[in-house]
């Protein structure tokens, strides 16, 4: 006869007490451990949320200060290569200074990149492109150095004022407390070098616009200098203030005919 055991099993288990010091039930019968619990869980999920905010903030900063960096040194330089293919050919040695009033390119439309930048004191820091207009969009970011709309162009009298970034993007103005009075500032454009000289440095607010005036500190004075300007943002990190270097007009020379000894001294 065939015996079946499945039901004799089931009998035969021993019934289990309940005590509410097994975990398993004081879950529910303890109301206070459902709080703790449902606070632990809160605080992981805080916890992750700042794990998450901090990954995003550093790479973020990774973003920002370096690699935005790298894209723009590239960028830049191709646009220097593109600008250079098309100028005469230096002749070997100094740059011999014209004669008379320098020649005065028209102003481009905006973005337009139509000259380069080099402050000798950077030994090492290469030529910057410079640009119309200063909006950080479509002229700092992506092309470097930009030119204030409406100031003086490169060797006219007035006020030639540039601005650059301090830091990212290139930052073609990055030593910028590193100029001395006397220290050289040379422009170079397909046709000609204009060859400026720093003459004073100060930091301001940024609503003191006075300083890109034809005749800085003096609204609607009549500009009878060939003057330079640069701004960028001060302190480091920082748009609070601006840091402004001026300089006056030194000399210019025809790019065919050499290289402005001041860049020379420390090329060579």
């Amino acid at each position: 006869m065939t015996t079946n055991l499945w039901p004799d099993v089931v009998r035969s288990e021993p019934r289990r007490s309940v005590h509410t010091s097994d975990t398993r039930y004081a879950r529910h019968a303890n109301p206070a451990w459902s709080v703790e619990q449902a606070a632990y869980s809160a605080l992981g999920v805080v916890g992750e949320m700042f794990i998450t905010v901090g990954v995003g903030l550093l790479a973020f900063l990774v973003w920002q200060l370096w690699w935005t960096d790298i894209e723009a040194n590239h960028a830049q330089s191709q646009i220097l290569r593109d600008l250079y293919a098309d100028a005469p050919v230096p002749a070997p040695g100094p740059a011999v200074p014209g004669q008379g009033p320098p020649p005065v390119i028209d102003e481009p439309g905006k973005a337009v990149t139509f000259a380069s930048f080099e402050a000798p004191r950077w030994r090492g820091e290469p030529a910057r492109p410079i640009s119309q207009g200063t909006d950080p969009a479509s002229v700092l970011n992506p092309l470097g150095i930009g030119h204030y709309d409406h100031t003086a162009m490169p060797g006219d009298i007035g006020n030639f004022a540039i601005a650059g970034h301090r830091t990212t993007y290139g930052k073609p103005f990055n030593r910028v407390e590193e100029l001395k009075v006397g220290d050289a500032l040379v422009i170079w454009t397909p046709q000609t070098w204009y060859v400026y000289t720093v003459t004073s440095t100060r930091i301001v607010s940024p609503k003191d616009g006075y300083v890109t005036n034809p005749v800085p500190d003096r609204s609607g004075a009549d500009p009878t200098k060939r003057l330079i300007t640069m701004t960028t943002c001060h302190p480091m990190f920082s748009a609070q203030q601006r840091y402004v270097v001026h300089g006056e007009f030194a000399y210019w020379a025809p790019t065919s005919s050499g290289t402005p000894q001041e860049l020379l001294n420390v090329k060579g």
